[in-house]
């Protein structure tokens, strides 16, 4: 098996300190960049609106308990056991997620995003502006299920 050192090069910092799955879309969230990294890094970034986020699930890394063949998801009997690589779960070989966010502003070392559903102290290991030539051209398909249980991932919680 090969392997590769991936170094964080920004954290994230918000209100949600546990992995709750519903929710996210009254969550901002800044991504500040590590002290290594250059200010630079992030120059241009505020001409793109959306920006796709890679990052660590650490806490689940930290459990060290990956899902490598397959389950319900959300371990919701009412979803078809699918494998962890046809589903978004934080379980997964190398704990990597990544999420579309859209970029609110930049302020000096940090972005402030919404719609990134990391909790406080995620490590973060790329940042890619998303271009809508890297966008699937054609209608993209899903299961119905997988429509079901996302129904209110992005729903803001009430005031």
């Amino acid at each position: 098996m090969e392997e590769f050192k991936i170094n964080s090069i920004a954290k994230v910092f918000n209100q949600r300190v546990e992995p709750i799955d519903d929710n996210w879309g009254s969550i901002i969230s800044e991504i500040k960049l590590k002290e290594h990294i250059p200010t630079e890094a992030i120059d241009g970034i505020e001409q793109f609106s959306h920006l796709e986020i890679f990052y660590i699930f650490h806490l689940a890394y930290q459990k060290n308990n990956p899902i490598l063949g397959s389950g319900h998801p959300r371990e919701n009997p009412a979803y078809p056991k699918t494998g962890i690589f046809a589903q978004r779960k934080k379980d997964r070989p190398n704990f990597i997620g990544s999420t579309i966010v859209k970029l609110i502003r930049k302020e000096n070392r940090s972005l402030f995003v919404q719609y990134l559903d990391a909790i406080n102290e995620t490590p973060i290991i790329d940042i890619k502006p998303v271009v809508k030539e890297f966008l699937p051209n054609e209608e993209t398909k899903q299961p119905n299920w997988m429509g079901d249980l996302m129904k209110n991932y992005y729903t803001k919680l009430a005031d």
